[in-house]
C-alpha cells in the first residue's frame, strides 16, 4: 500500500503472522529443535521447581510456627477465656429431656395413654439419655452431701422416686416425668437464695415456703419451679413433684472439667395433667446470678415445653 504526500511516496507494508506450526503430543513433551520439555528448558524447569519448593517450605514453616504459638496458649483441661470473658458468659441455660429426635415435634411431648407403643417411644428416649447415669461409677466419683463434698459427685438415679427408670419415668401411669438440667459453664459458681428473709418478690409462694422448711445447711441450691406458661395453662397445671429435691445442690459446683462429671438432674413429675388438652409449661432456675428473661425470642434462665396426653383414637 502507498500513500502520496506531495511529490514523495511512502510504501507501508502490513505484516501477517504465519499460523503456528502444529505439534504432536510427542513434540510438545520434547522438542528436539530447541531442546525444551513441555515448553521449557531443563534449566528453566529447575529454577521453577526450586522456587516453588522453597516457597512452600517457608509457607509450611510459618504455618507450623503460628499453630505452635496458638496451641501453646491453650490448655487441654480448661478454656482460655472463662465466665465474663467467654462467649458463653455466666448465665447458664436450662435444658430438658425427653426431647424427640423428630424435629417436627419441636418441644412437644405427646402420647396416647391407651397405646403402649407411644408411651414406649418416650421411655426409650429417656433410657438413651440416662445411659451415662446408669454406667458403672468411676473410682473418683462418690455420693456427696452438703457436709461432705468430693471432686466428682455421683448422681444417684435411685433417688428419683417415681421418675426412676424402674418406674418407666411415670409414662406408663399417665404421670410423665421431665428431667431438667443446667448447662455446664466452666468454673461457674451459683449465688444461692439461702436466706428466707431475702427472697425476690416474684418468687412463687410455694418455693418461698419450701426454702423456709429446708434445713439451713441445705439451702445452698439452685432452686427450680415449674408452672403453666400462660394464665390458661396455669389453671390447668395441676400438681407436681420434684425428685430428688427442688434444687441443684451446691456440691456439684463448680464444673472444672473433672473426669466422669455428670450434670445433676431434677425430675419433675406432672401428676394431674388434663387429658386431650395441650398445656405449655415453663420451668425456671432461681439463683442470684441467673438472669431471667421470659420473652420467647430471647429466653434466659428458663425452659419451655408442651405436654399433651391424648385419649382419642
Amino acid at each position: 500500500m502507498s500513500k502520496t504526500n506531495g511529490a514523495k511516496s511512502v510504501v507501508t507494508e502490513f505484516q501477517f503472522y504465519a499460523p503456528k506450526e502444529k505439534q504432536s503430543f510427542g513434540q510438545f513433551f520434547y522438542n528436539s529443535n530447541d531442546g525444551t520439555y513441555m515448553g521449557r528448558t531443563p534449566k528453566s524447569w529447575g529454577q521453577l521447581l526450586t522456587f516453588y519448593a522453597i516457597f512452600y517450605i517457608v509457607l509450611a514453616g510459618l504455618f507450623a510456627i503460628c499453630m505452635r504459638t496458638l496451641l501453646g496458649t491453650l490448655d487441654d483441661r480448661e478454656p482460655k477465656w472463662q465466665l465474663e470473658r467467654s462467649l458463653i458468659g455466666t448465665n447458664p441455660g436450662m435444658g430438658f429431656r425427653p426431647l424427640s429426635d423428630d424435629t417436627a415435634r419441636g418441644s412437644l411431648i405427646q402420647f396416647d395413654i391407651t397405646k403402649n407403643e407411644e408411651k414406649q417411644y418416650w421411655i426409650n428416649l429417656m433410657d438413651e439419655f440416662m445411659k451415662d447415669y446408669k454406667d458403672t461409677v468411676p473410682s473418683n466419683k462418690t455420693t456427696c452431701s452438703f457436709s461432705e463434698r468430693k471432686d466428682v459427685c455421683s448422681v444417684n438415679i435411685e433417688q428419683l422416686g417415681n421418675c426412676s427408670p424402674s418406674h418407666s419415668y411415670g409414662y406408663n401411669n399417665s404421670k410423665p416425668c421431665v428431667f431438667l438440667k443446667l448447662n455446664k459453664i466452666y468454673n461457674w459458681l451459683p449465688e444461692y437464695y439461702d436466706n428466707p428473709a431475702e427472697l425476690p418478690e416474684d418468687m412463687p409462694q410455694q418455693l418461698k415456703e419450701h426454702i423456709a422448711k429446708v434445713p439451713a445447711n441445705e439451702r445452698q441450691q439452685v432452686w427450680v419451679t415449674c408452672d403453666g406458661l400462660n394464665a390458661l395453662d396455669k389453671e390447668k397445671f395441676g400438681s407436681v413433684q420434684y425428685y430428688p429435691s427442688q434444687g441443684f445442690p451446691s456440691y456439684y459446683y463448680p464444673f472444672t472439667n473433672q473426669e466422669g462429671y455428670l450434670s445433676p438432674l431434677i425430675a419433675v413429675q406432672f401428676e394431674k395433667l388434663p387429658l386431650d388438652q395441650m398445656i405449655a409449661i415453663e420451668c425456671r432456675a432461681w439463683a442470684k446470678n441467673i438472669e431471667y428473661v421470659g420473652s420467647a425470642r430471647d429466653r434466659q434462665g428458663s425452659v419451655t415445653f408442651q405436654l399433651y396426653l391424648d385419649t382419642k383414637a
